[in-house]
């Protein structure tokens, strides 16, 4: 019988991070390579990926990197053939449209949908065949507490992510008998490279004053909730949106 703490190890599992070069997939790319987890990292050019597959490999870490734009849906075919089966998914990619939704053109807004929620379902078509097979799997879906706190200038953003965590939903549904778990994880305020500019505006400010915690989170804090979700320790945990969010969205603003 497994001891707690084993529960927790992904030793023989291939985990695939999309978006993984920088920010919250580079964190939780790394936290699942510590916990043994063999690393497929995900970029858009090998010049990104480099570096970072040189830290994991000189830490000891088992990692391959994978290379395609979420719009070449043939691009991402191959690269996850030659990769082999993947029995962890993290779809973590997303953009953002910052503009006002009457500014927004109906084929941008498409774009961003097309690569935030369509993207991932392309994924998961690929690799959820390979994880039925085998009897066991994790689909890990990142959104963000915009999909229930919505703002201003986000729309097709919000749309997205509040369609991944329906999607993350319906395939625990549709695959809760096979042995492949799906679940979303939402992160809130996260001070990466992508926010640098935000947290030292007056709008970052009162997002940090609006957060229980009165902090904006260091990204390394999303790695824990990954290994979670990743692990077999959450083999019953199925549907679930894991909001980390330093209490953002559990309390009440007048």
């Amino acid at each position: 019988m497994s001891t707690f703490p084993e529960k927790f190890r992904l030793d023989g599992r291939t985990a695939l991070i999309t978006g993984s070069a920088r920010g919250l997939g580079w964190e939780m790319a790394k936290g699942l390579a510590e916990a043994g987890a063999r690393v497929l990292l995900h970029g858009r050019s090998h010049e990104r990926l480099a570096p970072r597959l040189a830290e994991l490999r000189a830490a000891g870490r088992a990692t391959d990197g994978v290379v395609f734009g979420m719009a070449d849906r043939t691009a991402m075919r191959l690269a996850l053939a030659d990769a082999g089966p993947v029995d962890i998914l993290i779809h973590n990619v997303g953009e953002r449209d910052r503009r006002p939704f009457t500014e927004i053109e109906s084929d941008d807004f498409a774009r961003l949908i097309d690569t935030d929620l369509s993207a991932g379902q392309a994924l998961i078509r690929l690799v959820v065949p390979g994880m039925v097979e085998r009897g066991w799997g994790r689909l890990i879906l990142v959104t963000s507490i915009a999909a229930t706190l919505a703002a201003p200038g986000a729309s097709s953003y919000i749309a997205a992510k509040a369609g991944l965590e329906a999607l993350a939903r319906a395939l625990a549904s549709e695959l809760g008998a096979t042995g492949v778990t799906s679940n979303a994880l939402s992160p809130g305020f996260f001070a990466t490279e992508t926010n640098e500019a935000l947290i030292d505006s007056a709008a970052g400010e009162r997002m940090r004053l609006r957060c229980p915690a009165k902090r904006w989170a260091d990204p390394s804090e999303i790695a824990g909730a990954a290994i979670f979700l990743a692990s077999p320790a959450a083999s019953y945990v199925n549907g679930h949106t894991l909001t980390v969010d330093g209490g953002v969205t559990a309390t009440y603003v007048s």
